[in-house]
């Protein structure tokens, strides 16, 4: 092989590099999902830290709902989705686990936009800094924020045996009943869970499941305990939102 040969080789493999690293970050080859159907976001934090698959910086989600409610999106609890499911252009933001930076910088961003949103509360949750029953109460009153339940201890369902379970279920809704005067939905720890914690969180009196499945559909009687969202993350580019918006997911 000539030094010539050599260099143009090395020149067609970076350029297919480089074309496989453009499709796995931007997913714009998928399918487009309807754009009547609902589409529900799964965010954790809103903290001035880098940005993460965990964390947006405050800057970043102001960006990210700018652009939603340019876009025509109309910002809704998880409960007034259920209850208007074909309502096109229906936007849900949900947030896991209830950081206490959900309070401090994603709620002022929620109440300049006028934007709704379903905080997910594992009540007994350690590790984190966690929202104060005052900071839920005044959240709640807003009429901008819903609690729902993520089990007591952030747990994934199906390591536990069937009691522990359904007591991590039954009694997050009660404690969370208690802090914001009412729960209405449920978001599984992780993503994970089987048939059996559908029929649980059914069982349990909950209307509706999410879960991380990465895609958009619309609400049947099939996949309600069991609801698909949007992942986004801090470090994700407003192309990337809208990508994810149109396709159920913006990269590999």
């Amino acid at each position: 092989m000539t030094m010539h040969t050599a260099i143009t080789v090395l020149l067609v493999l970076a350029d297919l590099g480089t074309l496989v690293w453009l499709l796995a970050r931007y997913l714009f080859w998928l399918p487009g999902r309807d754009r009547r159907w609902p589409r529900i976001l799964m965010l954790h934090r809103v903290a001035p830290e880098p940005g993460s698959g965990m964390n947006m910086p405050p800057p970043r989600f102001e960006a990210l709902l700018r652009l939603l409610r340019d876009s025509g999106y109309h910002f809704v609890t998880m409960s007034e989705l259920l209850a208007n499911p074909e309502q096109p252009r229906l936007l849900a933001l949900t947030f896991d686990d209830g950081f206490a930076d959900n309070y401090q910088h994603a709620f002022p961003l929620l109440r300049r936009y006028g934007a709704k949103a379903t905080i997910y509360l594992a009540t007994e949750i350690e590790g984190i800094e966690r929202l104060t029953p005052a900071q839920i109460q005044e959240m709640a009153a807003s009429g901008l924020v819903e609690f729902g339940a993520h089990t007591l201890h952030h747990v994934n369902l199906t390591t536990l045996d069937a009691a522990a379970a359904e007591q991590e279920i039954r009694e997050s809704r009660s404690q969370v009943e208690a802090l914001a005067g009412s729960c209405a939905t449920f978001a599984y720890p992780f993503g994970r869970f089987a048939p059996e914690h559908e029929a649980m969180v059914r069982a349990a009196g909950y209307s509706a499941a999410v879960s991380t499945r990465k895609t958009i559909e619309p609400l049947r009687a099939d996949n309600r305990y069991r609801l698909p969202r949007i992942s986004t993350s801090g470090d994700m580019d407003l192309l990337q939102v809208r990508i994810a918006l149109a396709k159920g997911r913006f990269r590999l």
